[in-house]
């Protein structure tokens, strides 16, 4: 398993999406800290006036938007929060693995190493590592650009910060994992991208959580990887609130389960 994951390392690096798809979260980033600003300092709101962004009326009755809001919020409301994170990363996810099924390289991968659950194995472990570099990343740039702006935000607590990017890095690979499945079961890269768009979204989730909860028979959507991501708590303050974890637990685990199920049937 280990030489596969050395294997994928390796390819990973050296294949341009994984830049190009980290590129995006930080030019996202950017955006959307520039309009923050723009709406919450004297400067920045000078300037939207100036240029014919907003009027002062306008922001005037936009009040205090920093109200509440930290480093670990910003980060949140970047994409963690509304599932574009999960966008970006699931297109990434579903190029590197339906890669190997366009190219071919996967029968030539299968014969080396027969074992098909080493092949979920490894592409499990190289999604956590780069999710784990994409939210690191992200927060250190959401940092530095607050400092840039003049800290519009306070800083979050130490503790804060390693809670939150702990449980949502799980839910983060439990997607991925998800991703995977599809890729493999589909071997399509329109069935792995159609993951990533509405489910990584909530495009799904959403519609169907409020019409199940008008039956009141929708409860148990909020323990979905999207809306567990959207609503997960910022801080712990009680043992309820590692609940997050068992659900990128139970989610991560069932479809490795599943990927590699299926993949084992399968006629490569």
């Amino acid at each position: 398993m280990f030489n596969l994951l050395r294997m994928d390392l390796y390819r990973m690096g050296r294949g341009k999406s994984l830049y190009v798809c980290l590129g995006i979260l930080l030019m996202m980033t950017v955006a959307t800290l520039y309009m923050v600003w723009l709406m919450a300092t004297p400067q920045g709101q000078e300037t939207a006036v100036s240029i014919g962004m907003f009027t002062a009326e306008e922001l005037a009755e936009e009040g205090d938007v920093m109200a509440g809001v930290d480093t670990l919020v910003m980060l949140r409301q970047i994409g963690l929060d509304g599932g574009m994170y999960n966008l970006v990363f699931g297109i990434w996810v579903m190029l590197f693995v339906c890669m190997d099924y366009q190219s071919g390289f996967i029968k030539n991968v299968m014969v080396v190493h027969q074992n098909r659950w080493n092949y979920v194995a490894s592409k499990v472990m190289t999604a956590g590592i780069v999710s784990f570099c994409y939210l690191a990343a992200q927060y250190v740039f959401v940092l530095l650009m607050n400092k840039l702006l003049g800290d519009m935000a306070p800083y979050s607590a130490f503790g804060d910060v390693l809670f939150y990017l702990t449980w949502a890095w799980l839910l983060t690979v439990a997607f991925a994992a998800l991703t995977i499945l599809v890729c493999v079961w589909t071997r399509s890269v329109a069935a792995g991208a159609l993951t990533a768009v509405l489910l990584g979204t909530g495009a799904v989730q959403g519609p169907l959580y409020a019409i199940l909860n008008m039956l009141h028979v929708g409860g148990w959507l909020k323990y979905t990887i999207y809306h567990t991501l959207d609503q997960g708590p910022n801080h712990y303050a009680a043992p309820r609130d590692l609940y997050v974890y068992a659900v990128g637990a139970g989610f991560l685990a069932l479809y490795i389960a599943a990927a590699g199920m299926v993949l084992k049937k399968q006629d490569i």
